[in-house]
C-alpha cells in the first residue's frame, strides 16, 4: 500500500465527486452546497438554542445586510455574498485561532474552490476589490451579532474583536436559528431568486 495516493475528492449526495485539489466549475452543484452549508455550524457548534447556528443560515444574514447597506449593488454581487462562505460545504467553518494555524495552505484550498463554485455560477473566480470589501464589512456584522446574541461574548468582547464603523444596522438584524432541513431550503430560495433577476439588477 505504500505510495499509494491518498484520495483528495469526496463523493456529493448530487453523485458528482469533487476533488479538493483541483476542483472544476462541472465539480459543483448548488444543491450540495445548501445541504452542506445547512449542516455545517458556526461558531463550533457552540451557540444557544435547539439547533447549530448553520453557515446557512449565515450567509442568508450576510447577503441581507449586504442589500441593506447596498441597496443599488447588482445581483452578482448580492449572490457573492450569499456564496462567500460556499467552500465550508466541504472543508467545514474553522474558528479564525484554527486557519491562522494551519497558515496559507487552507487560504489556498479556500481560494481553489471559490473559483470553481464563482465559474460555476458565472461569477470571476477572484471578486473585485471594493465588492470583496462590501461583503468583508456585511461578514464582520454578521459576527458582531451573532457573537452577542448567540454566541456568549460580551458586549465589550465583541467590540474589540468584531469592531465596526456604524453600530446603528445592528438594530435592525435578527440572528434566526431552524432546522437544517428549513435554512437548505431558504437558501437554494434564495439562490433562485437571485440567479433568475438580470445580472445588472439591483
Amino acid at each position: 500500500m505504500a505510495g499509494r495516493p491518498r484520495r483528495a475528492w469526496q463523493r456529493m449526495l448530487s453523485g458528482r465527486r469533487l476533488d479538493l485539489l483541483d476542483p472544476t466549475p462541472l465539480d459543483i452543484e448548488i444543491t450540495d452546497i445548501a445541504h452542506g452549508l445547512a449542516f455545517v455550524a458556526r461558531w463550533n457548534g457552540q451557540t444557544v438554542g435547539d439547533w447549530p447556528y448553520s453557515v446557512a443560515e449565515h450567509s442568508l444574514l450576510v447577503e441581507d445586510i449586504l442589500g441593506r447597506l447596498h441597496p443599488g449593488i447588482e445581483t452578482r454581487w448580492r449572490l457573492a455574498a450569499l456564496l462567500h462562505d460556499a467552500p465550508e460545504y466541504v472543508i467545514g467553518d474553522m474558528i479564525s485561532p484554527v486557519k491562522a494555524a494551519l497558515g496559507a495552505e487552507y487560504g489556498r484550498l479556500d481560494e481553489r474552490l471559490t473559483a470553481a463554485i464563482h465559474g460555476r455560477f458565472g461569477l470571476p473566480a477572484a471578486l473585485p476589490a471594493a465588492v470583496k470589501a462590501k461583503i468583508k464589512t456585511a461578514d464582520r456584522i454578521s459576527a458582531r451579532l451573532e457573537a452577542v446574541q448567540i454566541a456568549g461574548f460580551t458586549l465589550p468582547e465583541a467590540r474589540r474583536l468584531f469592531p465596526l464603523q456604524n453600530e446603528l444596522i445592528l438594530s435592525a438584524l435578527d440572528i434566526r436559528i431552524r432546522p437544517p432541513a428549513d435554512v437548505r431550503e431558504a437558501y437554494l430560495q434564495r439562490f433562485r431568486m437571485l440567479m433568475e433577476k438580470p445580472a445588472g439588477s439591483a
